[in-house]
């Protein structure tokens, strides 16, 4: 039951508006960020890292984790588009997503990395979550 409240705690601090818009912020930044060759998901958060000195803690972290994630989708769009992969992570979109847009259809292989990108890190963070819970007890 302690962890259903705590979850329910975390679930109440992600919904306060200032975290939820850093999260929206979050994204578009690092989604930007990640569309740059030669701009990864680290450096992104890296070079970040000064704007969280006016925020909460909570709400930094929220904001580098966005920031994390929407350059991770990023970073795709310069593999698809341009078949240049801004990071060691993007080199694979590359091998499918490029011959997609010199066909015409890159819409189809940024979306296909988008949702493939959001149902991963969606389902992969739940399903380890009680293994590790288990590991450390």
């Amino acid at each position: 039951m302690e962890t259903f409240l705590l979850l329910m705690n975390g679930i109440g601090t992600a919904l306060i508006p200032l975290n939820l818009a850093l999260l929206i912020f979050g994204c578009l930044i690092g989604l930007f960020v990640g569309a740059m060759p030669g701009l990864g998901s680290v450096n992104g958060v890296a070079i970040l890292i000064p704007i969280t000195f006016i925020v909460p803690p909570t709400a930094a972290i929220i904001f580098l984790a966005a920031v994390y994630y929407g350059a991770m989708y990023g970073g795709a769009i310069s593999s698809i588009m341009l078949g240049i992969p801004g990071a060691s992570t993007a080199v694979a979109t590359v091998f499918d997503g490029r011959p997609l847009a010199q066909k015409g259809e890159a819409i189809t292989g940024l979306t296909a990395a988008a949702v493939g990108s959001f149902i991963i890190r969606s389902t992969s963070k739940p399903a380890i979550a009680p293994a590790s819970l288990v590991a450390c007890r």
